[in-house]
């Protein structure tokens, strides 16, 4: 697992392979407002989703829980309990 920076210094926060493939995108915010969230993370996940040719993005919350279609790539926003509780 590492990260992503572009040349223009924007960051995803990790990055998932299996091998050598990218399997998914993660950014993790402890913003819980629905406007803040989706301002701070979703443009860099989505430019790093193109970049990398990714799409299962996340974006780990406090405790927001949405879904949503950005740029034509969905995108969920999951809260961290409930994360953790997947990947146990």
């Amino acid at each position: 697992m590492n990260y992503w920076k572009s040349h223009a210094q924007e960051e995803v926060d990790f990055v998932v392979r299996r091998g050598e493939e990218v399997v998914e995108l993660i950014q993790v915010t402890y913003a819980s407002i629905e406007r803040d969230v989706r301002e701070r993370e979703v443009k860099n996940l989505v430019k790093a989703s193109h970049d990398l040719k990714c799409d299962n993005l996340k974006v780990v919350t406090w405790d927001y829980r949405q879904s949503m279609e950005y740029s034509y790539k969905r995108i969920e926003f999951i809260p961290l309990w409930q994360w953790l509780l997947q990947t146990a």
